[in-house]
């Protein structure tokens, strides 16, 4: 039987509990579950690829099946490469599912095999957003229910350098 493959992609910047929700979800649906942090430079991420590499390797720990690797270019290229042709994207809003509607059928239309899966989030985190967490955080706030323990740590240490 074929292994079941799936990339979770996204900037992670930082990873919050709401991104540990979705993995460990989509990580019983799928035989591998390859998390792709995408090298995204039009965000201005706050953390570099590395560092948001480190962080969510710490937060997912073992899960069985769960690989973290770095997405530079096309995700349609990154999934040829890995050959892993579903794609699972967190809705936490009827905001966010138009541009990632949107998203599913440009990716599906530069490759026919790549299919979208959305997860819905746990209730306690729809309104979660690693922006939102940036912001507490950049102001001193306490966002140690948002994000593992580690983000919390490294976002206390980046906000009390500025």
């Amino acid at each position: 039987m074929p292994q079941r493959r799936a990339i979770y992609p996204g900037s992670f910047d930082p990873v919050t509990v709401g991104h540990l929700d979705i993995i460990h979800r989509a990580a019983r649906l799928f035989d591998t579950l390859i998390v792709a942090v995408a090298h995204n430079d039009t965000k201005n991420p706050l953390f570099d690829v590395k560092t948001r590499l480190a962080m969510l390797q710490s937060a997912i720990g073992d899960v069985p099946g769960v690989i973290v690797r770095d997405l530079e270019g096309l995700l349609v290229d990154f999934a040829r490469k890995e050959e892993a042709f579903v794609v699972i994207r967190g809705l936490r809003a009827v905001s966010d599912f138009e541009f990632e509607f949107q998203m599913a059928l440009m990716n599906r239309r530069l490759e026919g095999r790549l299919e979208t899966v959305f997860l819905a989030p746990r209730e306690d985190c729809t309104f979660l957003s690693s922006r939102i967490v940036k912001e507490i955080a950049r102001f001193g706030g306490d966002v140690s229910s948002f994000v593992p323990e580690e983000v919390a740590r490294r976002l206390k240490e980046k906000f009390s350098q500025s």
